[in-house]
């Protein structure tokens, strides 16, 4: 297993992307769904992250910086072959301490609230996400949660 900080040009890392924003199309009205596309995967406040198993894609997401040291989880997301097998978490994890060591003091994400995000909710409070209102320019949502970890020395992680 190998985490990358990726360019977003691999065609696989397109491909589940596409994916993801499929799914969120599917689960929420078009004004509740703040998935990032490819180009804004790239920008300069992005750290895009890809998990590689065996040569293939397991799985991706990315630290989003909102401000000098509070950032955001976007895009993550495991490859259909492997999910339930705890790439995701290794990836979160991952994602938190590189978001620690690059300053942030406070992590946060939306996510849905249709059943197919019960998993990722589950996931985020096992690894200490607590609910929280909107943050940054986000407005509260029937069909949007919202989570905040504070990285702090009493992380878990």
């Amino acid at each position: 297993m190998k985490i990358v900080l990726d360019n977003v040009t691999h065609p696989e890392v397109i491909a589940l992307l596409n994916e993801h924003l499929q799914d969120m199309h599917s689960n929420s009205p078009p004004d509740a769904v703040h998935a990032l596309n490819v180009s804004r995967l790239q920008s300069a406040d992005v750290r895009f992250f890809s998990l590689w198993c065996g040569g293939k894609l397991a799985a991706c997401g990315a630290l989003k910086r909102l401000d000098g040291d509070r950032g955001e989880l976007k895009s993550m997301r495991s490859a259909n072959g492997f999910r339930g097998k705890g790439y995701g978490r290794k990836l979160l994890r991952f994602l938190i301490q590189d978001a620690r060591a690059g300053g942030m003091t406070d992590l946060y994400l939306e996510t849905g609230n249709a059943p197919l995000f019960d998993a990722a909710k589950s996931l985020y409070l096992s690894e200490g996400f607590q609910f929280c209102g909107p943050f940054a320019d986000y407005e509260e949502n029937a069909f949007s949660s919202f989570m905040r970890l504070p990285l702090n020395e009493n992380t878990l992680v």
